[in-house]
């Protein structure tokens, strides 16, 4: 048998999980530790301690007793406890209470007649025939079956009601008697009576599983590996936790034993049994319930076997599934709109601590040599060279590097520096969806900080006040090309949760693209050239729209330069007033946009066209009609086009630009003195009692819900009234208007005013004596004495307002630890309900069970990143670009569409194919535009699919959780504010 054929026949094939028994331990155990010491005055173990040298050793140089090794080699041996008295383990606890229910307290047979067991024992034969195995939902019927029994039908001995105390205390109620305690031998005792058949319907395994082994008598005593001591720098030695509780334990068993053999008082003997139980208990959990911790003498609670596995700082989730890695940096973050979006700004000094690994090839030979001959400190270099027989050589201790380089052969492998064009993973945490975590290129930069496209910033949620980002540098080339695949940023510009672009204009772009659009906007020569060749635009100018007295060129003209030549688009923009009747086209106020074969004839462009997180946006439009690579180009050129015509503009929002008109002013503080007649109506209702009653709500309730819509009203009205008095020239409208920043409820607290603060949804509760404040009479019903602000920040708060809002400051601050942390933990509650789900080949969803969970991944098996905002395929939008495509001809009858349709029906879902048929029917496309139209359905159709292997469980986990999360983070942005408070 070949070398590989033996490696072959050693795959584990499967893993059985059973009890150790006493005799096993005793086995597997290389001595019995009988002393609670560890080491003499000489610091030398004590034979038979816990640090017995059998069990494995510590120090460097000495070797094991056991097996003949040093520390390195030398696995650990496990020694053992004999126990005085049996004690039950703490984790099986429940299992041994729900088999004291099912199995006779005499005989120990299981409480089914005869006739039930082997119709039960013929059923687990068949199930294990057609399943392979038997599930558990079988045994859990027996146990309800056998529970019901009171009487055994092998010996006729009446059963008796168990009781269960956590965490391993079990009563048993007799009729002469009455309660009992059964103590855990007489449990062993009943266990060892079970005949192996039953226990095989009840569940368990006789050969790797008796029920009496879950009651110890000898404890398995764990190698020194598991349980290190230090040596702290006075010298002194400092134990582990599973030490300590291993000393208490042998303590407590030697006096129990003693006093046994002494014939001590069934109280004494029974108190030590109990604290041996108690310390048995604690080493295996140190949480379970009913029984206090287990504590350090600095009152640390020990942490046991139990905690040692469980929870996030746990062996599982801190150590198995996430672990500290290499080539991984973290730095904070700044912004850089000269970037590309898919680039990523790597400090210089980062860059020379980082490494790829490259191949010699001969085509690369002569430019690793040069890295090499740089070293380590020199960028760009080169750090270790791999030769082929594995050796590392470090370049820092090597003087003569030129010899070095020269040796360099293809085969060898060179760590070099990380340079221009290598592909690296950014992430932010809270990872909180896919998108948070996406490769970019490097471009090296000197400073300390990573640099960020600002367009980037909405799915990584990141802003530049301090946050941190971590890069991972892929050491392989699948690695490498796995990153290019899928998860290079402008692949993940449509977010699967909506189906719009995440990545897209924030901010300053979005106030700079409305400002360049307008029709205002008229730039000279100098101006043109200077926004196109920060663009990178290389073609030639359009004809300029004024060209007396000299040539102007309109923003809009400079815009449309970056749009595809055959695009058009139709939108309503963020500025839009709404008005009763949209005159589209012909807006006054130049709100809708218009792109005709790529020229913005009209309209201004905000956040609906090139926000983030806007679906139908013109960048929505262009990746999805001309592909992501495109959209990326886009968003590259604008922002960089749009960034140099702010800084040659400027934009300024100065403080004389809250400043309301004289008229403004009394209209607001006439607003506010109605508000007041109204409540002091209101008040003087409940005093006489005329106040009518909401539905489900108390009179004072209902009070209280008629004050605050009032003061909401108030609030509003003077809002309105502040951002009609501020013109559209005003910065803080322009921001406000065009979706950039802020909203008409930020301009109203600033200029008129703050209005009602609000604590819990309610207004500020009157403290001690009536009031909320000693400032105020006792039972004072004005707004003001409840938490009303009737200043604005313009104007600045009184002392008593300034502490009223501080109260409804500090709420949403409380508010946004709290529930961060309890949205964070659903998601991941939700993550773990969902993460199995995947789509498989046959286009199902499944289990990994292979159970159906949807026969098509949302019903039409479309994937929403890749769907046109919900939908498979944009019909309409298809029409316009077939009709573009194909000359118009004659009308293709409804007979002709029907049939062209239902030719590809199959491939469809019903709802397209329904769609398709209106739209075309209504469009008057000839028979050669119909079948145009109906080929690129299908295509497009076709492409929305989702991928084979799709996680989506996990997909839509995230995007349940991470809206959710970013929920709660935004509510201290509006402190006070109770319509604003999500989390209500």
């Amino acid at each position: 048998m070949s070398a590989i054929e033996e490696a072959y026949q050693k795959v584990i094939d499967q893993i059985k999980f059973g009890i150790l028994s006493p005799q096993e331990i005793r086995k597997m155990s290389v001595v019995e530790i009988q002393t609670a010491d560890t080491y003499d005055e000489d610091g030398a173990v004590i034979p038979s301690g816990l640090m017995d040298s059998r069990l494995g050793v510590l120090e460097p140089g000495q070797r094991c007793r056991t097996c003949g090794n040093t520390s390195a080699r030398c696995p650990g041996h496990f020694g053992h406890i004999e126990l005085a008295v049996p004690i039950i383990h703490v984790e099986f606890a429940e299992v041994i209470y729900n088999l004291l229910q099912v199995i006779c307290r005499n005989c120990g047979r299981i409480l089914l007649p005869e006739k039930t067991v082997k119709a039960l024992r013929a059923r687990m034969e068949r199930l294990n025939r057609m399943l392979g195995h038997i599930p558990s939902s079988f045994y859990s019927r027996v146990f309800e079956e056998a529970k019901k029994n009171r009487e055994c039908p092998y010996c006729g001995a009446k059963q008796y009601k168990i009781e269960f105390v956590k965490p391993t205390i079990f009563h048993e109620y007799t009729e002469k008697e009455g309660s009992q305690r059964l103590t855990a031998s007489m449990i062993r005792e009943r266990f060892e009576r079970i005949p192996d058949e039953d226990l095989e319907l009840l569940g368990f395994d006789p050969k790797n599983a008796r029920p009496e082994w879950m009651i110890l008598q000898v404890l398995p005593v764990p190698p020194v590996y598991v349980r290190p001591s230090i040596t702290l720098e006075s010298g002194i030695r400092s134990e582990d936790d599973l030490t300590h509780k291993l000393v208490d334990i042998i303590r407590i068993n030697q006096r129990l034993k003693e006093n046994i053999e002494a014939g001590a008082p069934t109280l004494i003997i029974q108190d030590l049994s109990e604290l041996l139980e108690y310390h048995v208990t604690t080493y295996f959990n140190n949480e379970s319930s009913g029984i206090p911790p287990s504590r350090h003498r600095s009152g640390r609670a020990l942490k046991t076997l139990s905690q040692r596995l469980k929870g996030k700082e746990g062996r599982f989730r801190s150590n198995l599934s996430g672990k500290r890695v290499d080539f991984s940096a973290r730095t904070v973050i700044s912004p850089d709109s000269n970037l590309d979006i898919n680039e990523v700004g790597v400090p210089i000094s980062v860059a020379m601590r980082l490494t790829v690994p490259e191949k010699v090839t001969p085509w690369n030979i002569e430019r690793l040599r040069e890295l090499v001959k740089n070293g380590p400190d020199k960028y760009p270099g080169a750090l270790y060279i791999i030769r082929p027989d594995g050796k590392r050589v470090r370049l820092e201790f090597v003087a003569d590097r030129e010899k070095l380089a020269e040796a360099l052969e293809p085969g060898f492998i060179v760590e070099r520096h990380l340079q221009d064009g290598d592909i690296v993973i950014f992430n932010r945490q809270p990872s909180l969806h896919r998108m948070s975590i996406m490769a970019h290129y490097v471009k090296v930069l000197p400073y300390k900080t990573f640099r960020l496209h600002l367009c980037v910033c909405p799915p990584y949620n990141a802003d530049f006040d301090g946050d941190e980002m971590n890069l991972h540098v892929p050491q392989s080339e699948e690695a490498q090309t796995e990153a290019r695949l899928l998860m290079q940023v402008q692949d993940h510009i449509l977010s699967p949760r909506f189906g719009g672009p995440i990545i897209g204009a924030i901010r300053d772009f979005i106030t700079a693209a409305f400002l360049l659009t307008r029709k205002s906007t008229l730039l000279n020569k100098k101006e043109v050239c200077e926004l196109l060749a920060a663009a990178g635009y290389d073609g030639p100018l359009p004809e300029p729209a004024v060209k007396e007295p000299k040539p102007l060129w309109t923003g809009k003209q400079i815009f449309s330069l970056f749009l595809p030549k055959d695009f058009n688009y139709a939108l309503k923009a963020s500025v839009c007033r709404n008005c009763n009747v949209c005159l589209k086209d012909d807006c006054p106020h130049d709100a809708y946009v218009v792109i005709k074969n790529g020229v913005l004839i009209k309209g201004v462009i905000d956040k609906n066209s090139i926000g983030a997180e806007k679906s139908e946006s013109i960048l929505h439009r262009i990746i999805k009609d001309y592909g992501t690579e495109a959209g990326r180009r886009f968003l590259n050129q604008i922002s960089r086009l749009i960034t140099r015509f702010i800084s040659m503009r400027g934009f300024t929002y100065s403080f004389d630009e809250l400043d309301l008109s004289a008229k403004a002013k009394r209209e607001i503080r006439r607003i506010v003195k109605e508000s007041e007649k109204r409540i002091e109506a209101l008040t003087k209702a409940l005093r006489e009692g005329t106040l009518e009653k909401l539905p489900g709500q108390t009179i004072l309730d209902s009070f209280e819900l008629y004050v605050m819509n009032e003061l909401a009203e108030a609030r509003e009205r003077a809002g309105k009234i502040a951002e009609e008095d501020l013109e559209m020239e005003n910065s803080g409208i322009i921001m406000t208007k065009t979706g950039a920043r802020g909203s008409t409820l930020n301009i109203g607290q600033m200029t008129a005013i703050l209005g009602q603060q609000s604590i819990r949804g309610k207004r500020v509760i009157r403290g001690y004596l009536e009031r909320a404040l000693p400032h105020f009479e006792i039972g004072d019903p004005s707004p003001k004495a409840r938490g009303f602000v009737y200043s604005s920040y313009r104007d600045g708060l009184d002392p008593i307002e300034f502490f009223f809002h501080a109260m409804g400051g500090r709420e949403g601050l409380v508010d946004t630890a709290v529930r961060t942390q309890q949205s964070g933990y659903m998601q991941r509650r939700l993550i773990n309900a969902l993460e199995h789900l995947r789509v498989e080949y046959d286009g199902t969803v499944r289990n990994p069970l292979g159970e159906i969970v949807q026969f098509r991944y949302g019903e039409d098996g479309v994937d929403p990143a890749k769907s046109d905002h919900g939908k498979a395929v944009n019909v309409s939008r298809l029409i316009e670009q077939v009709k573009l495509m194909i000359e118009a001809g004659e009308p293709a009858p409804k007979e002709y569409i029907e049939e062209q349709v239902n030719k590809v029906k199959s491939e469809l879902t019903p709802l397209l194919v329904r769609e398709l048929i209106r739209e075309l029917s209504a469009s008057n496309l000839s028979k050669e535009g119909v079948d145009l139209a109906v080929t690129l359905a299908l295509e497009r159709y076709k492409r929305a699919l989702v991928e084979p292997g799709e996680a989506v469980g996990v997909v839509a986990a995230q995007s349940i959780g991470e809206p959710g999360t970013q929920m709660t983070l935004r509510t201290f942005h509006y402190a006070g504010v109770r319509e604003q408070n999500v989390t209500l």
